[in-house]
């Protein structure tokens, strides 16, 4: 399967960046042509400019700029995120892909009512994700990142995909085995895939 990884992490130190390698790697021990799209690293711009804004309705004005991220898009048959949880949602990096990316001819196809889903040959998508805050209060604030990507993004890709999600909690008080050990979950996770 061709997956798309989309990581959005500044720091190349970061566990961020071990959990996008030990994703990437573990794709690729179970067979996967892995194609990685580090947003930061890429120096991604994630503001629509008002001249983008205003063409982005228009099809196929709207690629100028992001060609290169919709071609992996468009290739992809599987969608990775490898993120860390800001303020209960994606860094605004990551979300900044999916407002320039995800346009109209792409993403969805607007129609009567709802939009109409654009990337059908993505089966099955997947995040990885870290929170600061204790599994508790993600369930008092009802998940929003998980609705979202869930209920969102999963629409606009082929009917019945499948999420993934993994994630680890209370992120800024953990130790280093239990580190190792979320690092071990992932790998397994992704090499079953």
């Amino acid at each position: 399967m061709r997956v798309l990884l989309v990581h959005a992490h500044p720091r190349s130190d970061s566990f961020s960046a071990a959990l996008r390698d030990t994703t990437a790697k573990a794709l690729r021990a179970a067979g996967h042509e892995v194609e990685i799209r580090d947003l930061y690293h890429e120096g991604f711009r994630p503001a629509l400019s008002a001249l983008e804004r205003g063409a982005y309705h228009d099809i196929p004005d709207n690629l100028r700029g992001i060609e290169d991220h919709v071609t992996s898009l468009r290739r992809a048959e599987a969608l990775v995120l490898v993120y860390p949880t800001w303020w209960y949602g994606m860094p605004a990096m990551l979300k900044g892909w999916f407002d320039r990316v995800w346009a109209p001819g792409i993403a969805f196809h607007l129609r009567d009512g709802a939009i109409a889903p654009g990337l059908r040959h993505i089966r099955r998508l997947g995040v990885v994700t870290t929170y600061g805050s204790p599994r508790w209060l993600l369930w008092y604030l009802g998940h929003p990142d998980r609705k979202l990507i869930g209920r969102g993004i999963r629409r606009l890709c082929a009917k019945g995909c499948r999420l993934d999600w993994l994630s680890l909690t209370r992120m800024d008080s953990r130790q280093p085995p239990e580190l190792t050990a979320f690092l071990a979950k992932v790998e397994a996770h992704f090499r079953r895939w």
